[in-house]
């Protein structure tokens, strides 16, 4: 693989992973991806030449997390305009990819809006193109930003509620460069108490079924040097007996205007442990994934991931890389119950932290107010 930091996208900073970045390729232009679903045992880049293959990307999870899919929908925007593609019918393949993470949607309307108006300003489809691959690098940097002012609000935030340092943080799936056009929204703020001397572990829920959290974040944690453990989800609750949890940080798909979160499945339970053992459980996720036209936790719409996810072992990690599929880990016929999310009420969690602040208790007056504040730009 070729020296992925060679090449820092728009203008990131090089210490950021590079889990996407526009590519012009002699045979034409790409967005290429870093393959999650290879990692931690290859970093190789997946090139994908058009819209269907991005896509496929999409749902296959080789790129995913809410900010990063924002992005990823803008660069398909590019990529189909470049192309010459159908506008119409290339965003609504992106947008319908995932339905529960709302900055894909964001991202794919906020490059076409772009492009439309381009072509209304009388520009030519060759220009209109170069306008929609500006606007999705302009909304790579800005996630960049957004990256960075979280870690920092964040980090304030922990330590005002936990005086002294030495925090003993558990985190679920993955929230660092990996779902972000920087270093991340959970995960950064862990990585922010990290460099301030104030990281005593990291907790890292393995997350089942596709083990984002061992992959992924544990694979982001030793990248950094930080000090961390993983275990099995259901763990979690002998931690929190034991004292060993001082707060709970995770990232977010959508967040409701009510201010419910829709997060990798297992979070909700990780909210009610915390709860109970009077625990902070903080999210941390920009102002882009509050969505304030779903007014609450039950009309966010759940993905549902094939059941062979939870009863074969399917996925090209196993085995260091090599692909294995098919091996049961069911009897045959076993149907499984497989939501990719759950939801988390507001009345368990303590703050949302954005790139404009933090929000506690978290209401939706704070939240509106939050977004009102917000220099991103709003597409509807």
């Amino acid at each position: 693989m070729a020296d992925l930091d060679a090449q820092s996208p728009v203008g990131i900073e090089p210490s950021a992973l590079p889990s996407i970045r526009w590519a012009e390729p002699p045979e034409g232009p790409a967005v290429a991806l870093l393959d999650q679903t290879r990692l931690p045992a290859e970093e190789v880049e997946l090139l994908c030449t058009d819209v269907p293959a991005l896509v496929r990307a999409i749902q296959t999870l080789a790129v995913r997390g809410a900010p990063l899919l924002g992005i990823a929908g803008a660069y398909g925007v590019a990529l189909a305009a470049a192309r010459g593609d159908d506008m119409a019918e290339a965003s609504g393949l992106l947008e319908r990819a995932r339905p529960t993470a709302v900055n894909l949607g964001y991202g794919v309307r906020r490059a076409s809006w772009a492009y439309r108006a381009a072509l209304g300003k009388g520009e030519d489809a060759q220009r209109a193109a170069a306008v929609a691959l500006a606007e999705a690098e302009a909304l790579h940097r800005e996630d960049a930003e957004a990256s960075r002012r979280m870690a920092q609000y964040g980090l304030a935030l922990l330590e005002e509620l936990l005086p002294g340092g030495g925090h003993q943080l558990l985190t679920h799936c993955n929230s660092g460069a990996l779902v972000s056009g920087g270093e991340g929204t959970a995960f950064a703020v862990a990585l922010g108490a990290h460099r301030a001397g104030q990281l005593r572990r990291l907790w890292v829920d393995e997350t089942r079924p596709l083990l984002q959290g061992a992959r992924l974040t544990a694979y982001e944690a030793a990248r950094h040097g930080m000090a961390y453990s993983l275990l099995t989800d259901n763990a979690a609750g002998s931690l929190f007996a034991a004292g060993e949890v001082d707060a709970v940080l995770i990232g977010a798909d959508r967040i409701a205007a009510d201010g419910s979160v829709a997060n990798k499945v297992g979070s909700y339970p990780l909210a009610v442990l915390a709860k109970f053992h009077h625990v902070p459980f903080i999210v941390v996720a920009p102002t882009t994934t509050v969505d304030l036209q779903t007014p609450d936790g039950a009309s966010v719409i759940v993905e549902q991931r094939p059941g062979r996810e939870v009863t074969e072992l399917t996925s090209s990690w196993v085995g260091a890389g090599r692909e294995v599929g098919g091996l049961p880990v069911a009897p045959l016929g076993t149907q499984a119950y497989n939501p990719a999310f759950d939801i988390t009420p507001p009345e368990l969690i303590t703050a949302i932290v954005t790139e404009e602040g933090a929000v506690s208790p978290v209401t939706g007056v704070g939240l509106a107010e939050l977004c009102a504040r917000s220099s991103q730009v709003t597409i509807s």
